[in-house]
């Protein structure tokens, strides 16, 4: 499956910026699950400073300065990528109880296992608490075999929260999602990272983007797609397997992953500084559609 996706962001200021500098995460992974074919960022006004690096999480991160005087700056990154379909259930078939693979991370032993080691720490999104550690451990009984549990835990945060847009922000902790239970793609992660980090598993966020398909009838909305969040388990041998609670799905052929990292603060879409502006306005839209 191939997709172009473009993803733009407008601010309005409503005084002049001076200069403004960000971290764009808006190129797509290349690895065994998908190939990035076509990766193009631009921005009105025009670059002043541009280069880009590899993170710590194996993530592309574009850099650019705008040193104009502005009131007005779009982003738009343009991508086209390749999708392998993701034959999760087949992996499923290894039995490993989750305690195993906690164990395994205790210890790491191995460059993988060392690296997957840093997703078992809690972040400042990701604090636990004993009701959030009391919810996954009514999932994760002992010795139960870690595909099913994970896949159960996902089913039941899709379940049991509600999806409401305007219940969170953008700073809402897994704390404050297990009580008020409901939000959005990005606290239903935070909610599962916290439960997995607490008993002793890696977990990590994923971003990108998940393809919307208009009802029957209907025309797909130009700017309707959006950003999207899931979570995926590292398991010894078997690497990072995939969970969308959102929707209650194992990401297969319409996940198109931008970035990795331990929160929604490691693969902001943009991140930066300004000089000026006062109060803004922020628009963002995203187009994804397939490639015949």
């Amino acid at each position: 499956m191939k997709y172009s996706i473009t993803h733009k962001t407008e601010y309005t200021y409503q005084q002049n910026v001076s200069l403004a500098q960000n971290h764009a995460r808006l190129t797509p992974l290349s690895n065994d699950k998908q190939h990035c074919l076509v990766s193009k960022l631009s921005v009105t006004p025009t670059i002043n400073y541009q280069s880009q690096y590899e993170d710590s999480f194996s993530n592309i991160v574009n850099v650019f300065e705008v040193s104009n005087l502005h009131t007005h700056i779009v982003i738009t990154a343009y991508s086209e990528v390749e999708i392998t379909p993701r034959p999760q259930w087949d992996l499923f078939a290894n039995q490993v109880s989750w305690e195993t693979v906690r164990d395994a991370l205790r210890l790491p032993n191995n460059p993988e296992l060392l690296k997957a080691a840093i997703h078992c720490v809690p972040t400042a999104y990701t604090v636990s608490n004993a009701k959030i550690l009391d919810y996954t451990l009514k999932t994760f009984t002992p010795g139960r075999d870690i595909s099913d549990a994970v896949s159960e835990f996902m089913t039941r945060i899709f379940t049991d929260f509600a999806f409401d847009s305007a219940a969170s922000n953008v700073d809402t902790t897994a704390v404050e999602v297990i009580e008020m239970r409901k939000g959005v793609c990005q606290d239903f992660v935070h909610l599962a990272l916290s439960g997995l980090r607490a008993i002793g598993l890696a977990a990590r966020y994923v971003s990108g983007y998940i393809e919307t398909i208009p009802p029957k009838g209907e025309v797909k909305l130009i700017g309707a797609d959006a950003t999207h969040a899931w979570f995926s388990v590292f398991v010894p041998d078997l690497g990072w397997l995939e969970f969308d609670p959102t929707n209650n799905i194992v990401p297969h052929d319409q996940h198109v992953t931008l970035a990795c990292g331990r929160d929604y603060n490691d693969v902001a879409p943009l991140k930066g500084v300004i000089f000026g502006g006062g109060a803004h306005q922020l628009s963002v839209s995203v187009d994804m559609n397939r490639i015949k």
